[in-house]
């Protein structure tokens, strides 16, 4: 590897088979971007914690659900720390990256989430709903989850659970951030198709409510998508701060927004490596 330019690896599941998104067609893309800056080299997840020692730093892309390898990821996690390795995005987000308890922080604090319990004692204070979503804790990609009437949540199992209202919403809406810059936003108009995305335009008070979730997690640097839903009030709701591996959708926007990205991803970790 060239000696005079930072050199980064890049953690991808080339493979990983997504339902409705390409993750390799994607890291491909952003790799061959990176590359015009830095030195990189692409591993698969499992191997990353095998590889890391070189490194400036290590840059974890569409690496799939850690459901799937999680003693490995801990392992990565522990060694990156034990080494002093950069990750990006750095390792002490608030978001997806430390399990599901933010939407239980962000109920409790009054932020605008889907109102979510973990104990049977508290389910009397979620909105009435005809269903609700039962999903566990370390949760990724809807794995887990499943729909059930109020009466039968009492009968659950605690502890690792989380109790959220089945909205009725109008549509889902992403917005997409390098550290705290908003880049650009999706939506997938169709509840149905959750990853049948366009573009969206997103209003002054749609930035105001991304930014103040951004801003809770206190990432200095990072790739970070915020989901939500349009609720029947008009109102978004937090649906899931992502903040360890956030798949794009950078195939739904033109291409001027993909370069721009793409520069403000070089930028941030050019100022991440030298922070």
């Amino acid at each position: 590897m060239p000696a005079d330019r930072p050199r980064l690896l890049y953690v991808t599941d080339l493979t990983y088979p997504a339902r409705g998104r390409r993750y390799g067609d994607e890291d491909i893309h952003l790799a061959a971007r990176l590359r015009e800056d830095f030195a990189l080299a692409l591993c698969h997840p499992l191997d990353a914690a095998a590889l890391m020692e070189g490194f400036d730093a290590v840059v974890v892309r569409n690496s799939g659900p850690v459901l799937a390898y999680q003693k490995e990821y801990e392992a990565f996690r522990e060694r990156a720390l034990a080494l002093g390795t950069r990750v990006y995005n750095p390792l002490h987000g608030r978001g997806d990256m430390a399990g599901k308890q933010y939407l239980l922080d962000l109920t409790a604090a009054g932020y605008p989430v889907i109102p979510t319990a973990d104990r049977p004692e508290d389910l009397h204070r979620l909105p009435a709903a005809g269903e609700y979503a039962v999903k566990p804790k370390a949760g990724a990609d809807s794995i887990g989850l499943r729909f059930l009437p109020y009466e039968e949540l009492a009968g659950l199992t605690y502890g690792e659970l989380l109790v959220q209202p089945r909205i009725d919403f109008r549509y889902e809406v992403s917005f997409y951030f390098v550290d705290d810059l908003f880049q650009y936003a999706l939506y997938a108009p169709d509840p149905e198709r959750r990853w049948v995305l366009e573009p969206y335009e997103p209003t002054e008070d749609d930035l105001a409510f991304a930014r103040r979730l951004v801003d809770w997690n206190t990432l200095d640097h990072g790739v970070q998508r915020v989901d939500a839903c349009r609720a029947p009030g008009g109102e978004l709701l937090l649906v899931e701060l992502e903040d360890l591996n956030p798949y794009l959708s950078l195939d739904r926007v033109a291409e001027p927004v993909r370069e721009r990205f793409a520069d403000a991803l070089v930028r941030s970790l050019c100022a991440f490596l030298t922070a």
